[in-house]
């Protein structure tokens, strides 16, 4: 492993002068960058904790009934957090992260920050995310891989948190010391499969600082599934979220299919939204969410699957 200089700042503002500087690199609780830098994936001149900041580490119900998630909080606080009784297919995707000891480890911005778990990726070959100039997965092994690919990299995103924040509309808030700004989560990973440096859209000396819930999402109904070739410490085949908001609109958004978490079309969304579907009508929406798949040689079943859980989906939010 590279040896590496470690500061653990007094302040967000500390940190963030920190994370400015060439070579720095935040950490919080470490279970993939220090396994990035022991793979020599990355050579940090410098981490930068985040563990301590208290802005970083609480949750804080907002007046209108929304949720403000610090990024630094725990997933395994996420997932039996009471603040976030109102929304629990987040709380669901978060006893769904890996092991009891990766949840206890990992936090919530460093989960959606992950990168891709493909094994060229993290081997060192010569893919696109590793310098080269393909995806060494199109005529390798692939079976985990993406089905709907929108660039040059076919892995899967593994955040399970990702995919409930996508179907609840939540939104990141990014910091730097040249300011802050929002990101709903489709953006925050726009572009990903044509990103060699990085899954997400933020500068090197941008982090997440926190999570933002909208009170339009609380207490609707809403559904979790995750699909794995284990029945546990696995990453998702294919997951699915669906929340109905107090609004009466859908969103469904699956997880394992694509570089970021993907949204089902709108289309589709608003005649789940309709209500009163048969199971034939269910069976025909979740064969055209899934219309413009793009499965590879070897991961087609992901299209099944992602159908199954989407039909799933419809049946527990619709009226």
């Amino acid at each position: 492993m590279t040896g590496f200089a470690y500061h653990r700042p007094s302040s967000l503002d500390d940190a963030l002068a920190a994370l400015a500087e060439r070579g720095s690199l935040p950490i919080g609780g470490g279970s993939d960058l220090l396994a990035a830098v022991e793979e020599g994936r990355t050579a940090p001149t410098r981490v930068v904790e985040l563990e301590h900041i208290p802005e970083l580490a609480t949750i804080t119900v907002q007046s209108d009934g929304g949720v403000r998630i610090g990024a630094g909080v725990r997933i395994a606080s996420l997932a039996e957090a009471p603040e976030l009784a109102a929304f629990p297919v987040l709380r669901a995707a978060c006893s769904a992260v890996g092991s009891p000891a990766l949840r206890a480890m990992g936090t919530l911005g460093g989960n959606l920050g992950q990168r891709q778990r493909c094994w060229y990726f993290r081997s060192g070959v010569g893919c696109f995310k590793n310098g080269g100039t393909g995806c060494a997965a199109v005529d390798g092994e692939h079976v985990y891989h993406a089905i709907l690919a929108s660039g040059t990299c076919h892995a899967a995103h593994p955040s399970d948190p990702a995919v409930a924040l996508l179907a609840l509309d939540a939104r990141v808030e990014v910091r730097s010391i040249r300011g802050s700004r929002m990101l709903d989560i489709a953006a925050l990973y726009e572009g990903a499969a044509d990103n060699a440096r990085s899954e997400t859209v933020l500068a090197k000396d941008e982090v997440i600082v926190a999570v933002h819930l909208g009170a339009a999402a609380r207490d609707g109904a809403q559904h979790w599934e995750k699909l794995t070739q284990r029945r546990a410490f696995d990453l998702a085949l294919v997951s699915c979220a669906g929340v109905r908001h107090t609004d009466g609109s859908v969103r469904i958004a699956l997880g394992g299919v694509a570089a970021g978490p993907w949204r089902a079309p709108h289309s589709v969304e608003e005649d789940i939204a309709s209500g009163g579907l048969d199971d034939e009508s269910i069976e025909a929406l979740a064969a055209r969410a899934m219309y413009d798949a793009t499965p590879l040689a070897g991961n087609a079943y992901k299209v099944q699957m992602a159908e199954a859980a989407i039909r799933r989906a419809a049946r527990a939010i619709s009226i």
